[in-house]
């Protein structure tokens, strides 16, 4: 049971944020499955409402325990989780030629989504154990190397390359955080330049074609440059007001790749235009300052990086997919966190903003 401090701390703010957000994200999945009801649009719609609901319910049950239990079980959890992650490469069940999907009965999730959170806990559980160090040097971070490597690992076998690198990104901004000589990021960044041959060329057919299609749209735009291409003719049509509710034409026509997930925000975009598209992003970086200033007034370390690392999964979620969409950034599969349609993606990231306002609640109490 909640007592009656953690009552009148609890994060209202926050929590009214998403329902805005939700109420936004549900309105646009409409429009965006509005013409293509004949398959299956309208159970999509309905979809998202029942996982937005359990999203909630999880966010809730989130705020009632102690934090602080997150770090003992932070590495049993990451090594379940990389059970998991092996788990689908056997077992998994195949979509669009990718085998991310663990089925349990008739409800199917990705564990790589679970290990965005999962990642953040371990290296949070990691670093807050080591608040002696004042600047790390590249072999005081083996073990954080190692916690990202094999998942990215797994993730890759699936194949996934964007949630991959997503959760090397995630770990990257925790370190950075945890402060790193600079020195030794020099280093790093070298490293990764002269290995970039090698991981171009580990690359698939079909990844590299992303990234020519990215560097030169004109080159197959009706192949690998199609998505961009038709992104940007929607979130360019919409100029400043937009065309309105349902009437957008690049999504109406079903030109729009993929409108419900990875290009949600173009929908947006050509329904609401510039005016639609500030609002969104002005509220998504609203959420990372809150949940900046949580981490700073967390009163423990463990506290403040996780903070940081829930942060550093939504910044980088928007940042990605928006790139992504507007031409930016290669097409990489980054869903926009909190608007586009997915289940797993949805409640972990309401897990996520639950333990976020766990943290919130807690900062004037002790272990």
């Amino acid at each position: 049971m909640l007592d009656r401090r953690l009552i009148q701390n609890f994060d209202w703010v926050l929590l009214l944020l998403l329902l805005v957000q939700a109420g936004i994200s549900i309105l646009n999945l409409y429009s965006a499955t509005y013409p293509i009801r004949e398959m299956g649009g309208s159970e999509i719609f309905f979809k998202q409402i029942y996982w937005f609901l359990i999203g909630f319910a999880v966010l809730l049950l989130a705020t009632t325990f102690n934090y602080f239990a997150l770090e003992r079980l932070a590495y049993p959890i990451y090594f379940f989780t990389i059970g998991l992650l092996a788990l689908v490469l056997f077992v998994g069940r195949v979509t669009s030629g990718s085998q991310r999907w663990l089925a349990l009965g008739p409800i199917s999730f990705q564990p790589s989504e679970l290990a965005k959170i999962v990642m953040v806990l371990v290296l949070a559980k990691f670093f807050s154990e080591r608040s002696d160090f004042k600047e790390y040097r590249l072999r005081d971070l083996w073990q954080p190397f190692m916690l990202t490597a094999l998942p990215c690992f797994l993730i890759l076998k699936e194949p996934d390359l964007g949630t991959a690198l997503f959760l090397a990104l995630i770990s990257i901004s925790m370190v950075l955080i945890a402060r790193v000589r600079w020195r030794s990021l020099l280093l790093l960044a070298g490293s990764f330049g002269l290995s970039a041959p090698v991981i171009w060329f580990g690359l698939k057919e079909y990844q590299q074609k992303r990234v020519f299609s990215f560097l030169s749209p004109e080159m197959d735009p009706l192949g690998a440059g199609y998505h961009i291409n038709q992104s940007k003719i929607a979130i360019g049509s919409g100029q400043f007001w937009g065309k309105g509710f349902l009437k957008g034409t690049q999504t109406r026509l079903h030109f729009l790749p993929e409108q419900h997930t990875d290009f949600a925000f173009s929908v947006l975009a050509e329904e609401w235009g510039l005016v639609g598209s500030v609002v969104l992003l002005l509220m998504y970086l609203f959420m990372i300052l809150w949940g900046l200033n949580i981490a700073k007034n967390s009163k423990d370390r463990f506290g403040s990086m996780i903070a940081v690392g829930i942060v550093s999964i939504i910044f980088w979620q928007v940042f990605i997919n928006v790139g992504m969409v507007t031409g930016l950034l290669p097409v990489v599969g980054i869903p926009l966190v909190l608007f586009s349609y997915g289940g797993s993606s949805l409640i972990t990231t309401m897990a996520a903003m639950g333990i976020l306002m766990n943290i919130s609640m807690r900062r004037f109490m002790f272990q």
